[in-house]
């Protein structure tokens, strides 16, 4: 981001007339956040640097707009541009108060002490002032970052501004879109300030995208409308390979998330001991039953059954470790595989790495961050941003690497990162993670067959369970979605988007 606005500074672009410009669109913001009102004061905090120039920029327009503004500026030295606003915002009378107890009556309160690129922890009494905010109840909306939050990673740095809304600057942070931040950020929204798109080019051409996911590229990757002439066999044929006689509900699940994906066929091996259990919920579906281990686990595949008949493999969910055998039988088939919970288990025992870089075909892998330690020591031990760490996962074995939690974020072998930035913590429940591998693998069985990106898939799979999740929990609380329920969730969240 610095370097993108330094190629505008060079070009001629005075360092004052962006911060005006940028002000003017938070000033505005502001106004249709909190409008004019009697007895409405504003509290602005105002930082040493730029962002603190911002912040007081807006207090300035705010309070020629009638609002009732104090600033509270704790540091003695301001850099020049910012200390400039100081002394304007001082002509005009803005009134400043010494201590931070003096903004506790505002109505909302805007936070300008820090933006991006701050390294060292807060501490003394700015950190003080700071968990001082955090203990009251006004809202409080930060310029760019929460104060005190990494910018990359997301971490607070010692302590950080819990804010309820951030307007992010001009490109998305990636410490805003790491689950580290999510407590500090609130709601986050972008404030698009106009940057030359050949600067953003020349700065980030040679470097690997971060990509939020939207409704609409999940969308354009959904195969719709179908086609005039489609029938059952065009329309993906996926082999689901999960369940025990332990965990019925992983293989009821994984093939209910599957079918709700529109595959064309729907085949599910599961131990024959549940086979009629399956039979009852799925009857549209092939149930295929499997000679099983003592402990009720899969013991194999029928001999009859010919894997590269199939347009793509979902395996894992409910499996046990018994089922090893046939995890590495999946595993070294030429068919495109999304491979979870036990199935990644049996990954991780074999070797990861040397396993997935003799792999021909396609893979997708959807751990939680208990099973990317074990798939992963190494590249998790060290793991500081969940976005690299994904990333140099994907590289390292060539395969799709969808990192679950608050945040997913999904790399490809080639280094693109996605992150998904709307969920809920409503999915955090048994079985919603088996919804998924089901609905990923019925949407990449019928991509394969459009040579589509195995990505694509990924990011619509990842993206339409979220706003299921986002959509029950709106009509049921977070405690009202369970995996079966989410699942009932599927259509018409994605009929919500169709129909807007």
């Amino acid at each position: 981001m610095r370097a993108i606005e330094g190629r505008a500074f060079a070009a001629g672009l005075p360092v004052a007339a962006l911060m005006e410009k940028v002000a003017g669109l938070i000033t505005r913001r502001m106004q249709t956040l909190y409008p004019l009102s009697t007895d409405q004061k504003v509290g602005v905090l105002v930082g040493p640097g730029h962002n603190g120039g911002d912040a007081l920029v807006v207090a300035r327009e705010l309070h020629l707009q009638g609002y009732e503004v104090l600033l509270y500026r704790p540091f003695p030295k301001l850099k020049e541009l910012t200390q400039q606003h100081a002394q304007y915002a001082e002509s005009l009378g803005i009134p400043l108060v010494e201590q931070v107890e003096g903004l506790q009556s505002c109505a909302f309160l805007i936070d300008g002490l820090f933006g991006f690129g701050l390294e060292r922890s807060l501490s003394g009494s700015i950190a003080e002032t700071v968990n001082q905010l955090n203990q009251w109840s006004v809202p409080v909306v930060s310029i760019d970052l929460p104060s005190g939050l990494h910018t990359d990673t997301g971490a607070a740095l010692g302590t950080a501004v819990r804010a309820t809304r951030t307007l992010c600057l001009g490109l998305w942070k990636l410490g805003l879109l790491q689950d580290n931040a999510l407590e500090y950020v609130g709601t986050a929204e972008l404030i698009d300030f106009g940057l030359p798109l050949a600067d953003i080019e020349a700065v980030l051409a040679d470097s690997s995208r971060i990509h939020r996911i939207t409704p609409q590229s999940a969308i354009a990757n959904l195969p719709l409308p179908r086609p005039a002439t489609a029938h059952k066999y065009k329309m993906g044929h996926l082999l689901a390979i999960c369940g025990s006689r332990r965990y019925t509900g992983g293989a009821i699940l994984t093939a209910l998330g599957a079918r709700g994906s529109g595959v064309g066929m729907l085949s599910v091996a599961v131990p024959e001991s549940i086979k009629s259990l399956l039979s009852a919920q799925l009857p549209e579906a092939l149930i295929i039953g499997c000679p099983e281990t003592a402990s009720g686990a899969i013991a194999q595949l029928p001999e009859s059954l010919e894997l590269g008949s199939y347009n793509a493999i979902a395996c894992g969910p409910g499996l046990t470790m018994d089922a090893s055998s046939v995890v590495e039988r999946v595993i070294a088939s030429d068919r495109p595989l999304v491979l979870d919970a036990d199935g990644l288990n049996v990954l991780a025992q074999t070797g990861t790495i040397p396993t997935l870089t003799k792999r021909q075909a396609p893979t997708v892998l959807t751990p939680h961050f208990g099973e990317f330690k074990r798939l992963f020591p190494a590249i998790a031990e060290a793991m500081t941003n969940r976005a690299i760490a994904v990333r140099e996962a994907a590289q390292q074995t060539g395969a799709v690497v969808l990192l679950k939690g608050a945040r997913v974020a999904i790399a490809t072998p080639e280094g693109t990162v996605w992150i998904n930035p709307a969920s809920t913590p409503a999915l955090a429940r048994g079985g919603s993670g088996d919804v998924l591998t089901g609905l990923i693998g019925g949407l990449l069985a019928q991509d394969v067959l459009q040579s589509a990106p195995v990505e694509a898939a990924v990011q619509t799979g990842v993206w339409w369970h979220a706003e299921a999740g986002l959509l029950a929990a709106q009509e049921r609380t977070e405690l009202g979605v369970d995996a079966f329920t989410l699942t009932q969730y599927l259509m018409p969240a994605l009929r919500s988007h169709l129909e807007t």
